[in-house]
């Protein structure tokens, strides 16, 4: 696998507003109402979304949190993102980040990362799991949405990828598979080993669930 570097997502969006038509495509409206149902119905205070993308998943999360944090690594990306959220300004808001990297706010209700992980090094993946487990409060959830099958732009195998992202977190979880299908699947995570939140945390994660997936 040759992995796709930030300028090259920032290329894809520069010449294409929806390059995987994420807007359009059947299968990932099929998976954004799983990142939905996992999210509930809200209202719910404050939402963190790391690669956002082109904001196809944000439109639809932002009516839902009191406050959304849609972050997105490339330039090209970030402006795609706050048009897709513009009516719901200035309660959801674009913001750019490349992780690991330091989150808008130091707690979250909510933490959505989809289509990310296996974009990331293995290093890379394991900071921002520790900062996710950091940032997300107690009774919060976090939600995972990946495929489950390679692509050539990989940094990693897609197989067990969200396992061994809640696995970095160095945090125990209890998780439940919301949809899963051949080719991709939503977790919904809580966290069950209990520590206390402090002032300015490094980053926490939530959600719910008895099957472990190999996910």
């Amino acid at each position: 696998m040759r992995a796709i570097t930030l300028d090259g997502f920032d290329a894809k969006f520069a010449a294409s507003a929806d390059p995987w038509s994420t807007f359009t495509d059947h299968d990932e409206a099929v998976k954004r109402r799983a990142i939905l149902h996992a999210l509930g119905p809200g209202p719910i205070g404050r939402v963190l979304e790391l690669a956002a993308g082109n904001g196809s998943n944000s439109a639809a999360i932002a009516p839902r949190a009191r406050r959304l944090d849609a972050t997105e690594a490339t330039a090209s990306g970030i402006a795609l993102v706050a048009s897709a959220i513009a009516q719901e300004a200035p309660r959801a808001r674009a913001m750019q980040l490349a992780v690991p990297g330091h989150f808008p706010q130091p707690q979250y209700d909510a933490i959505v990362i989809a289509e990310l992980l296996y974009y990331l090094t293995p290093r890379q993946m394991q900071r921002t799991a520790r900062d996710t487990a950091a940032a997300l409060r107690g009774g919060g959830t976090l939600i995972l949405a990946h495929h489950r099958i390679d692509f050539p732009d990989f940094a990693q195998r897609a197989e067990g990828i969200q396992t061994r992202f809640l696995a970095a977190t160095g945090r125990a979880w209890s998780k439940r598979a919301v949809r899963c299908t051949s080719r991709w699947i939503v977790l919904s995570c809580r966290l069950t080993d209990a520590r206390r939140e402090t002032a300015t945390p490094r980053n926490h994660e939530h959600r719910s669930s008895s099957a472990l997936l190999t996910v």
